[in-house]
């Protein structure tokens, strides 16, 4: 009976050791799970500073260096056919570094580690950013609604896309991969010319390559039927206000290099009235693709 009675015991051991090992093992995993986060290594330059130059004589020496090329469109918010027109554009001073450290937005936002993805558009800078779980994953430049015919700012949601669609301002205007915000309206993002200011009829003019970027990472709305929507896409935030009577803003950099940032702090003011609707969104869409699986 002793024999057994022990022997019942180390086997009991054994179960709960095992138990425990399991609970240890799922811990493990639920950590590890809570700490992996999307992370990119940016590569940043030695030193951020920028100038004014002749953009004649610039591109003279520079035109095909497509690294250089590729920051300093962003920089002066243009293109390449619109860069060649202007007078005079700001140029870093270190082309070292990767494409985010010449554009505003922070690395990594606190406040949206809980939001999936979300895209932000500031108007004041001229510039979006694309964020995943609260880590800056693409930027770029963009010209937005002209005096006139202003962006409307706040929340919005992506619904459909297109690769080629009409504007509804003027049909003899083709808008490549268009991705609407606001169906009423007719707002949205897509390639366009940049004249290097906002020079749109309220939609978020994009470069050719940021606007199929954002094409294929945004979501599409879930139609319930042909009147309601069953699960709303990327949530899209647009801000600040643009001074339209004042020099273009980017211009202040060839002084203050840091004169257009947007700290963590500033973001998380502007994000934070949307948090719970855009969490609240993101759990449909959760639910939703767990229930199609």
């Amino acid at each position: 009976m002793k024999k057994l009675y022990y022997t019942s015991n180390i086997l009991l051991l054994v179960v709960l050791a095992s138990l425990g090992s399991c609970k240890k093992s799922e811990s493990t995993v639920e950590n590890t799970k809570t700490k992996t986060k999307k992370t990119i290594e940016y590569k940043k330059p030695a030193s951020i500073g920028f100038h004014l130059e002749n953009t004649k004589q610039w591109l003279e020496t520079n035109k095909t260096d497509s690294t250089k090329l590729t920051i300093a469109y962003a920089v002066n918010r243009t293109d390449k056919a619109n860069f060649a027109k202007l007078d005079s554009v700001v140029i870093p001073a270190d082309f070292s570094g990767d494409l985010v450290y010449y554009l505003p937005f922070p690395l990594h936002v606190s406040a949206l580690e809980e939001v999936s993805k979300v895209l932000i558009f500031s108007y004041p800078t001229q510039t979006f950013a694309a964020y995943e779980n609260g880590e800056l994953v693409y930027t770029g430049p963009t010209n937005m609604g002209r005096k006139k015919d202003q962006t409307p700012t706040g929340l919005f949601f992506t619904n459909w896309k297109a690769e080629k669609t009409t504007s509804t301002f003027n049909d003899e205007w083709d808008l490549e991969w268009n991705f609407n915000i606001e169906n009423k309206l007719g707002v949205g993002f897509h390639e366009y010319e940049l004249p290097g200011y906002p020079a749109s009829h309220s939609c978020l003019r994009l470069l050719e390559k940021d606007a199929k970027y954002l094409y294929k990472w945004a979501d599409e709305w879930i139609l319930k039927d042909s009147e309601n929507v069953k699960v709303k896409g990327t949530p899209v935030i647009v801000f600040g206000n643009f001074d339209f009577d004042r020099p273009k803003p980017w211009l202040q950099l060839a002084t203050d290099p840091k004169a257009l940032n947007i700290s963590e702090s500033e973001l998380e003011k502007e994000v934070k009235p949307f948090l719970s609707s855009i969490l609240v969104e993101q759990k449909k869409r959760e639910s939703n693709k767990m229930l199609a699986q």
